[in-house]
């Protein structure tokens, strides 16, 4: 099949058609690819900014076990008690008695 020369005609009348088209099609491919890029960016930066959510740590060697008083476990664990306020009171006794003013550090001087 012989190409005529009246094809010629209509098919360079319709190149330059071909032309920006072809050409709008890498654009556009290469604007696609550009926006994916700069949306991905925009995403790990704010997957770096936001704060993220604890890993349940489940019953592992990291979590921490509360422990019992040891005084409560025994028996004389009211009597340690009792001894103890007692020491208490013997230091609050010893030391000296020291009245302080209410309002000390409350008000400034401001007299040249």
């Amino acid at each position: 099949m012989a190409i005529q020369p009246i094809d010629l005609q209509t098919l360079f009348t319709q190149v330059d058609k071909i032309g920006k088209e072809q050409a709008a099609q890498k654009d556009g491919l290469a604007m696609q690819q550009a926006i994916l890029g700069i949306k991905m960016e925009q995403k790990t930066e704010a997957q770096i900014q936001a704060v993220n959510k604890a890993q349940d740590s489940g019953e592992g060697a990291e979590k921490v076990k509360e422990r019992k008083d040891q005084k409560h476990d025994h028996p004389g664990s009211e009597k340690d008690r009792r001894e103890n306020e007692n020491e208490e009171e013997k230091a609050a006794e010893n030391e000296p008695m020291v009245i302080r003013d209410p309002r000390l550090g409350k008000t400034i001087d401001i007299s040249f």
